[in-house]
């Protein structure tokens, strides 16, 4: 469920953010690619074909329901190992006690009695910054252990994180100490979603399949941006959207597929928007150009 404060609480959030975020990035891994700059998916998926290079096989993890299991107290205790004022402390435990309720994900853990998941106070709202900084903040722990600890090559983008080797029995090993260890953390992975994979067959990773030296779009993420783009191409037939409005959505997911290798796919996307009767060229520098009709 992805949500968000009010305006005048995002300025706040902003306002501590860039207080006490210095204080954690230096500590951060290298390879923690999300909410970080000079980061993101593309940086992650690159960082991704440099360890598929020099490893046959890759674990690739997704914790359960992560933002909604987040732990309230597992979270403090992480954030008061940096920060000792006690006014922003005050500041932050406000900010968390009063998040809005997430979806109910009760899950119970080594030393748990009947009522412990229900009593424990977690979850935040995705759509806060804050939620998406102490994120990083509530997985630096864990991402330290597997670098300094396991030892393993290890890419983590919020809750998708994977582990390569150069031995399938390793990745097994290695899963069995990374759910031991996310029991401290009260999050458990997903399992249908953890899988051990050889990277010479592609891997589903942040939105594309990534080969060793190439990647491909994910064709269900391609299926669902053609329904959204038929949606808003209705919204320009009826005046509700401008077409400079709908240039500006083509162009976006443009410089996403263009990160793969996505010629016949842009091609065919280009002939699908023509074929709605949407006055459409491309430019020569390569961007697409709605015209008024």
């Amino acid at each position: 469920m992805i949500s968000a404060a009010p305006y005048r609480d995002r300025v706040v959030h902003h306002a501590l953010c860039n207080v006490i975020e210095p204080l954690f990035e230096r500590s951060f891994i290298y390879d923690s690619y999300a909410n970080r700059k000079g980061k993101g998916t593309h940086k992650a998926i690159e960082r991704f074909q440099h360890y598929a290079r020099r490893s046959p096989y890759v674990l690739k993890c997704d914790i359960r329901k992560f933002f909604p299991s987040i732990d309230h107290a597992v979270l403090k205790q992480a954030i008061r190992k940096k920060i000792a004022c006690a006014k922003t402390l005050w500041l932050i435990d406000l900010i968390i006690d009063n998040s809005n309720p997430q979806e109910p994900h009760p899950v119970y853990f080594p030393g748990d009695d009947l009522f412990t998941p229900h009593l424990r106070k977690k979850g935040l709202p995705i759509g806060n910054l804050t939620s998406q900084f102490w994120a990083n903040v509530y997985m630096d722990g864990f991402d330290h252990y597997m670098k300094e600890k396991m030892r393993l090559p290890y890419i983590r983008y919020v809750d998708d994180f994977v582990v390569f080797s150069k031995e399938k029995q390793r990745l097994h090993w290695a899963k069995v100490e990374i759910e031991e260890y996310l029991n401290y953390l009260r999050l458990i992975t997903h399992p249908r979603k953890t899988q051990i994979h050889r990277v010479r067959d592609g891997v589903p990773f942040l939105g594309f399949r990534v080969y060793p030296f190439y990647r491909q779009v994910l064709k269900t993420k391609t299926r669902r941006y053609v329904r959204h783009l038929r949606k808003k191409i209705k919204l320009k037939d009826q005046g509700v959207l401008s077409p400079s409005q709908l240039e500006s959505e083509l162009n976006s997911w443009l410089g996403h597929i263009r990160f793969g290798h996505s010629q016949r796919l842009e091609q065919k996307i280009f002939q699908a928007i023509q074929e709605q009767r949407v006055a459409l060229f491309k430019h020569p520098r390569g961007s697409w150009r709605v015209l008024e009709q």
